[in-house]
C-alpha cells in the first residue's frame, strides 16, 4: 500500500493497518510524537483505531532533545 509519508510517497507492506502498526513498523511506538492523519492530529488514544488506506497523508512529528 502506498501512503504519502511527511510528503514522500512510500510503499508499506500490506498487513500494516493501522497508524499504530504504521508506528511500530517504523520503529516509533516508544517516542514522544504526533501523527497527522488527511490532515487531522491523532490523539494517542485513535492509533489503534485509525485504519489506514492507500493514499492516506500521514505526518509524524517527533520531538528530539538536545541544546
Amino acid at each position: 500500500m502506498e501512503l504519502i509519508i511527511n510528503g514522500e510517497a512510500i510503499n508499506i507492506p500490506d498487513h500494516i493497518k493501522t497508524a499504530a502498526a504504521l508506528l511500530n513498523y517504523f520503529q516509533l511506538e516508544d517516542k514522544v510524537l504526533i501523527v497527522e492523519w488527511n490532515e487531522a492530529i491523532l490523539e494517542k488514544s485513535a492509533h489503534y483505531d485509525t485504519t489506514l488506506c492507500a493514499g492516506d497523508r500521514i505526518e509524524i512529528v517527533h520531538f528530539v532533545g538536545g541544546g
